[in-house]
């Protein structure tokens, strides 16, 4: 990911203005789209946790009857 933004702000140097601001907002959006889908992996993987522990939760503990 790293390699790719250097690259890109690299090849950078020989472009006009409104090229430079292209490139840079496209590594960027690389960049914030990467993190989204690892906010989203880490999410997903919290909520298979969490049902995993209730469920094992709700079998070793006995129902509670009003």
């Amino acid at each position: 990911m790293r390699l790719l933004v250097c690259v890109l702000l690299a090849s950078s140097l020989s472009l006009s203005g409104c090229a430079v601001i292209a490139v840079v907002d496209t590594a960027a959006s690389v960049a914030v789209g990467a993190v989204g889908l690892a906010a989203n992996a880490a999410v997903g993987t919290a909520r298979i946790a969490g049902k995993a522990v209730g469920a094992a939760a709700d079998a070793v503990l006995p129902d509670k009857k009003p």
